[in-house]
């Protein structure tokens, strides 16, 4: 184990403390909005997991779920509802496609981040 170093701030000794496993991978937007959401509605459990050092483990898994639920949605909506011919209508192809993804993205707010 190694000797625990201190920082002066002001009259107090603080120790410097760095969690693990934090600056292994960057986290993406549903991780940051899980941790937004834990912070904000759960700061108890936030608070345990990071003190535990589950927390970053936690988002990461997080991540990946909610990146592999949205590309399955988006192929679930695409066969049941297929989009315009993208060569010939450009503009109402991605009005499509954007409405496919904020539908998936709202199932995965609820399912996964908000809950």
């Amino acid at each position: 184990m190694s000797e625990m170093t201190y920082r002066q701030a002001g009259d107090y000794q603080i120790p410097n403390l760095q969690l693990e496993n934090e600056g292994e991978k960057p986290l993406g937007k549903y991780g940051r909005m899980r941790r937004a959401f834990l912070e904000q509605n759960n700061p108890m459990l936030l608070n345990d997991m990071i003190l535990t050092e589950s927390l970053f483990p936690h988002l990461w898994e997080i991540e990946e779920t909610a990146k592999a639920r949205v590309e399955f949605l988006m192929e679930q909506y695409l066969k049941d509802s297929p989009a315009p011919d993208k060569e010939t209508q450009q503009m109402a192809w991605v009005q499509h496609m954007n409405s496919l993804k904020a539908q998936a993205e709202e199932v995965v707010m609820t399912e996964l981040i908000n809950s």
